[in-house]
């Protein structure tokens, strides 16, 4: 299991763990900002890629960002982070559904494996209680804890900040249950395979820290289409999922956009892996009519905000 990462609770990166099938749209220009205009918007909006997890010295936003950010109207995020309510309403749906446990679904090896090697890790979650989520969900514990680093963050969070900073509204596309209820479209058998073999995989020798620094070597050279490619070489056995997990997501949010963007000015900002692609955010916002154009994501493109 391969660039699993749930720093925010449910902020799912199956953006970074499905490949988009079609080359046919690959993106020009590496950028991760980029403006939204055209098809009669009388104020321009911002499209941003996001990493949910990286070391504290990447976590940085580009002067062109902050700019975007105080002169928009509203943020979104893929969920609404800064909502306590619906964070702790939330926190149910990480469980599995029918008291379903890790010992349900391996062999007592397996189960015993698993186990060890959480308790091992001395993860902040007791594995009382990790043992019931859903096994992605788990899974992502343990790539946090792989970060070369001591202290991970997220770049929602540092959205989030700059946001209140100018006091502007942080929005969801979809809610926080929405997410948890796409995994259980996943068979938690299958999903508690890939969570076994990411414990093989790192007792074998291999080495995640090396895999975790190309995609974020990419993501710091905003290199959509290398992310893109990345993400390709990730074996994790779900393909079969990838229109529940990421194209839809993407129909639905440009679809939700259409209404949102017209006499506002929005930064939206999601999961880089939303972005490339035929079926990718960018491509999908221009085939509905508008105009999508990247912009220098520093201090160089600030004239062109």
């Amino acid at each position: 299991m391969k660039h699993i990462s749930a720093v925010l609770f449910l902020s799912l990166l199956v953006s970074a763990c499905h490949s988009q099938k079609s080359n046919s749209s690959k993106i020009k220009t590496n950028a991760l900002l980029w403006r939204i205009s055209g098809n009669g918007l009388t104020k321009p909006s911002y499209l941003f890629g996001t990493i949910h997890m990286l070391c504290e010295d990447d976590a940085v936003l580009s002067d062109s960002l902050k700019i975007a950010i105080s002169r928009c109207d509203d943020v979104y995020l893929e969920v609404q982070m800064d909502n306590l309510f619906e964070m702790i309403g939330a926190m149910g749906q990480m469980k599995m559904n029918g008291d379903t446990t890790l010992s349900d679904l391996l062999s007592k090896e397996d189960y015993e494996k698993v186990k060890n090697y959480f308790e091992q890790k001395q993860s902040m979650i007791p594995f009382s209680m990790l043992e019931t989520f859903k096994p992605i969900l788990a899974a992502s514990t343990l790539e946090e804890s792989s970060l070369p680093c001591g202290t991970p963050v997220a770049m929602e969070q540092l959205i989030m900040q700059e946001a209140k900073s100018h006091e502007k509204d942080i929005k969801g596309l979809e809610t926080m249950a929405y997410q948890a209820g796409i995994l259980d479209s996943i068979p938690y058998t299958l999903q508690a395979k890939q969570l076994v073999n990411y414990i093989d995989s790192v007792q074998k020798g291999v080495d995640e820290t090396k895999e975790f620094n190309q995609l974020l070597d990419a993501y710091k050279k905003e290199d959509l289409n290398k992310l893109e490619e990345l993400t390709k070489e990730s074996d994790i056995g779900m393909s079969r999922y990838t229109d529940i997990l990421l194209y839809n997501r993407n129909r639905n949010w440009v679809k939700k956009l259409k209404t949102l963007l017209p006499g506002k000015s929005l930064v939206i900002a999601v999961g880089a892996g939303h972005l490339p692609g035929d079926q990718g955010v960018i491509n999908l916002l221009r085939k509905a009519g508008y105009t999508v154009n990247p912009i220098p994501n520093k201090k160089a493109g600030l004239k062109v905000i």
